[in-house]
């Protein structure tokens, strides 16, 4: 599998360090509901985890919750309520929505709270080794210049970063590029007990510490948005291999960015929404499509044009799933035309794409070219049954690495309909046509569609 690194910016062959991989995503800063920009990387390195299992290696996936960060005390102080009541409530807020969005439960969800004391051995060891200093009131900072490779995931000089990055601005800093690694407690904040006194870690430490403790010095993958690679996994590196002495991730992975009618995402520009919002109007499933349906380092552009398209292509999916169900078990005399080859190409197809750095839109090409194929002898049921079963299969297979093998609808039917539709088939079976189109009628009425196959009936439900 080759794999773009943003560290090399190349195409580069995956080769793991061993087994399990190690993969670390950087997870949300738990203060409010995840955003469709949160939604990305979720579900793209979910792919790539299912992706990798797929291909025979064991995974150990680790996603963070950042449970304490200024959002967070801010939020609370406008509630009243303790910063842990805030984290507490958002992550199981996210979960809900990870959950809709077929995002499967990360091995490891380590809290920053719930690892001070490994940050505050990283901290003492880059004092130890003079990458790190103290400021008068007790912020204790990393100090950039002293990591010779600064800039290198990010590709920009130093003087460049200066410019034009989000640089913390303190006067009493060494650097203008420094950046916290303990803030000193203020009046009314949480704190934890240190060497220096009460205080809380700065935001960058956190996912080296919890990299470092639960997945190891050197790990495999580590990803994000792209919106982290300056400062966030620029500081990441930098104080994790000073503190360790060896590289920290061998693969970086980004993904694009989400803009809104073409415009980026803000709350000033009034077009801000949530994962929740939207699922309440389309649902989850035209979510998760949004996000597999381009090459994940390509920028998507989110308006309801789009999210309608990709409520039809759920749709098309679900038709296809259903027809080849209903097939299977009404057990149709099949005539024996064997696409077997066929199916056997279009997989083929999908993992080429997906071997060439995740190209999740090329393989859903690969699953529709191969629904069109069927198509063409499932309309008369003149496929073989060693093919639907590799039909059945295949389909399977390959929706459920992108995660989007198609939910079940709510196909029952009140007793009335049912009675209905029995009583339309024996008036066919005795070709009392007047009757039988009376009662399709009264069925379109109440929005129940029929067609006749050679299998025997089906029915659809028609949302008015």
């Amino acid at each position: 599998m080759m794999i773009y690194n943003t560290l090399t910016r190349k195409k580069e062959k995956f080769v793991p360090i061993g087994s399990p991989v190690t993969v670390y995503a950087c997870g949300p800063t738990v203060y409010n509901f995840i955003h469709i920009g949160n939604a990305r990387p979720l579900c793209v390195f979910d792919v790539l985890r299912r992706y990798l299992e797929y291909s025979g290696f064991k995974v150990k996936f680790a996603q963070n919750f950042t449970d304490i960060d200024d959002k967070i005390i801010k939020r609370a102080g406008e509630e009243d309520t303790d910063f842990l009541s805030v984290s507490e409530r958002f992550i199981q807020e996210y979960k809900t929505d990870a959950t809709g969005l077929g995002i499967r439960e990360a091995d490891i969800h380590p809290r920053a709270t719930e690892n001070i004391n490994e940050m505050l051995d990283i901290i003492e060891i880059l004092l130890k080794k003079g990458h790190a200093y103290q400021i008068p009131c007790g912020d204790i900072y990393f100090s950039a210049k002293s990591f010779p490779n600064y800039g290198n995931l990010s590709r920009q000089n130093i003087t460049e970063l200066v410019a034009g990055a989000r640089v913390e601005l303190d006067e009493n800093k060494n650097d203008p590029l420094d950046f916290a690694l303990w803030k000193t407690s203020k009046p009314g904040e949480p704190s934890w007990d240190s060497p220096w006194g009460p205080g809380r870690p700065g935001w960058h430490i956190e996912c080296s510490a919890m990299a470092r403790r639960h997945l190891g010095v050197t790990i495999d993958i580590h990803c994000g948005g792209q919106d982290l690679i300056f400062p966030h996994h620029e500081n990441e590196i930098a104080q994790s291999e000073c503190c360790n002495g060896v590289k920290f991730a061998n693969f970086w992975l980004h993904n694009g960015y989400i803009n809104v009618n073409n415009n980026k995402m803000s709350k000033s520009l009034n077009n801000f929404f949530t994962v929740r919002e939207i699922a309440e109007k389309y649902g989850y499933e035209p979510i998760r499509y949004l996000m597999v349906s381009s090459h994940y380092r390509s920028p998507i552009n989110f308006n309801d044009e789009i999210i309608q398209q990709c409520v039809n292509s759920i749709s098309r999916l679900k038709n296809f799933k259903e027809n080849l169900n209903f097939i299977k078990k009404n057990q149709v005399s099949l005539s024996g035309v064997d696409i077997t080859e066929d199916i056997n190409k279009y997989k083929e197809s999908f993992i080429s794409f997906m071997e060439d750095d995740l190209n999740t839109a090329g393989a859903l090409s690969s699953i529709f070219e191969m629904i069109k194929c069927a198509n063409t002898h499932l309309d008369e049921s003149e496929l073989s049954k060693n093919s639907l079963d590799s039909l059945i299969e295949t389909f399977d297979l390959l929706t459920s690495i992108l995660g989007i093998t198609p939910k079940n609808r709510n196909n029952s039917l009140d007793p009335e309909i049912e009675d209905l539709i029995a009583k339309r088939e024996s008036a066919r079976k005795n070709k009392d046509w007047e009757l039988a189109d009376k009662i399709r009628k009264i069925l379109e009425s109440k929005n129940i569609m029929l067609e006749d196959t050679q299998a025997g009936v089906k029915f659809k439900k028609i949302v008015p």
